[in-house]
């Protein structure tokens, strides 16, 4: 089986205490990092998604290949951090309120990282009051606002409305983004823009900062 399959399908299965070992296998290969997250990693973890949403796995499941995915994300980010040494624009990004889901807001972070954007990952359960302290202290040009339940959309709303009334809105590019959100809600919201995913966050990051 090619490497970069069966590491997607390690991250499907969340065989989590194999999942080092195919990646440093993948980069021994000649792989690059972001062909191994583009091509093993975020196809796995979509179909992780898909296979929730229809009831196949559940929390548990789901959770052992969170943990498969961070391992090999923490493998490949060395990858990442040493590839650029210029920066061409910075990037804050954090989880909203209530919302403990981090996975594809790291695979955001690393794939900006590996485009040269510094970033600052502010984690997860991130409040608005702690958006704005952290933006007001780091300076952003973007801000990437996730959110990965129907439940805690709100909170973006919510979020950037704090930017409003903390005088910092329009200092800031916002893009939204997380399984329940799309363009409508992004309009609705006032941010300025929606990404599907980091690939298009990435696309999007730099068109308006300019830069090819």
């Amino acid at each position: 089986m090619d490497i970069l399959k069966e590491l997607e399908e390690n991250i499907i299965k969340g065989r989590f205490k194999e999942t080092e070992g195919l990646v440093k296998t993948a980069l021994d290969q000649g792989k690059g990092a972001d062909e191994i997250i583009q091509e093993a990693l975020s196809r796995g973890i979509d179909e992780v998604g898909r296979r929730f949403k229809s009831d196949e796995y559940f929390l548990p499941e789901v959770m052992t290949c969170a943990r498969a995915m961070n391992t090999a994300l923490s493998v490949l980010k060395p990858f990442f951090t040493d590839q650029k040494k210029n920066t061409i624009g910075t990037f804050l990004i954090g989880t909203v309120e209530g919302d403990l889901h981090d996975i594809g807001k790291n695979i955001v972070s690393m794939m900006m990282e590996a485009s040269g954007f510094k970033v600052y990952d502010i984690g997860i359960d991130v409040k608005p009051d702690v958006f704005v302290r952290e933006i007001k202290e780091k300076s952003p040009d973007l801000v990437g606002i996730s959110a990965l339940l129907t439940m805690t959309m709100p909170k973006q709303r919510e979020t950037i409305k704090a930017f409003e009334d903390a005088g910092i809105r329009e200092d800031i590019v916002i893009l939204v983004g997380g399984a329940p959100v799309d363009q409508s809600w992004a309009d609705e919201i006032g941010a300025d823009a929606y990404a599907e995913d980091a690939i298009e966050c990435v696309e999007k990051s730099k068109a308006f900062l300019g830069v090819g």
